[in-house]
């Protein structure tokens, strides 16, 4: 997630020096045809790409609308998994107890267990989301290596650890595992029937959020906007010094290559949106939120702030 209030422009000139360059190249050539060698003359109406200008700019604010409204709904959804994990670390911590009321070794294991399992499970489902998948754009782009779950080993024994690799979705495998997990404390008498329940509806909530990420991550917005927008874009701008070059001579080339530079911007900004779980500039904060969490709750068991993760820092004016 991008923090910085001014984007640095070697970073507008990464995603956008190609077809910069390819609409400098097409107002040059156009003015040299027009003006000097008279070889090709343009006498296209001004209303004509005012209405194509219109109509883009409109479908263009539909598309950006929508990828927005992806991207924070998927911001919506990893603040709630801060919430409930300190939910989580609570009732483990309060609810789990034996029948005298006394927290024995044993218990306190048992509740140090439950949460860093939880842990494993945040880090689990964002190193998932991330991971590799048949439409992500430019894999290239890709600025940590997501692709692993060791920041999950440290969390779970070394027996869970390899079940927990082996499976086809591991984030799902640990809810699986801590309500397996509740069902034991239930019939050593660890929790009441009614803890339980609190304690299983908790359970369900983690699994309503990683749904609702994977219907974000496995569903991308219909990609008839994104291909369409980019093509009114190419046809908008390759028009514009067309228009331009019969009033404006030379000056059409910067004139055309602000406007173009407008449009091709708004195309982009809506196109790296709506992806928000691809491990990018635009990315959703899930490292970051991630280490706060994992903070958190350690900080709910009580434990040494020596074994805190270290505080994430902006690199950059950027937010992973």
């Amino acid at each position: 997630m991008i923090v910085r209030r001014n984007l640095q422009p070697r970073m507008i000139l990464h995603y956008t020096w190609r077809q910069l360059t390819y609409y400098l190249v097409l107002s040059t050539s156009i003015v040299i045809l027009h003006d000097i060698y008279e070889v090709v003359i343009f006498n296209i109406p001004s209303y004509t790409i005012a209405a194509l200008g219109t109509a883009l700019a409109i479908f263009l604010g539909f598309k950006n609308d929508h990828a927005y409204d992806r991207w924070w709904e998927a911001r919506k959804i990893w603040g709630l998994m801060v919430n409930y994990s300190r939910a989580w670390a609570r009732q483990a911590t309060t609810l789990v107890m034996s029948e005298d009321g006394v927290e024995h070794e044993e218990i306190k294991a048992f509740q140090k267990t439950l949460v860093y399992r939880h842990i494993a499970f945040v880090n689990a489902l964002r190193v998932f989301l991330r991971k590799k998948n048949a439409y992500n754009k430019d894999q290239s782009e890709l600025f940590e290596d997501e692709n692993t779950y060791a920041d999950t080993k440290s969390f779970l024994s070394e027996e869970e650890y390899n079940d927990f690799c082996n499976q086809d979705n591991p984030p799902n495998y640990l809810l699986q595992r801590q309500g397996e997990e509740l069902k034991h404390a239930f019939q050593r008498g660890w929790i009441s029937d009614y803890r339980f329940i609190k304690m299983e509806e908790t359970l369900v909530d983690f699994n309503d959020i990683q749904g609702m990420s994977e219907r974000i991550k496995n569903t991308p917005l219909p990609r008839q906007y994104t291909f369409f927008s980019r093509v009114f874009v190419l046809i908008h701008c390759t028009l514009l010094p067309m228009v331009f070059v019969s009033e404006l001579g030379w000056k059409t080339i910067p004139i055309a290559l602000a406007v173009s530079f407008v449009f091709l911007a708004l195309d982009l900004i809506g196109e790296r949106t709506e992806d928000p779980f691809e491990n990018r500039l635009e990315d959703t904060p899930m490292t970051s939120l991630s280490l706060t969490i994992e903070t958190n709750l350690k900080e709910q068991l009580k434990e040494s702030h020596t074994n805190f993760p270290q505080k994430y820092q902006p690199e950059d004016g950027i937010v992973f």
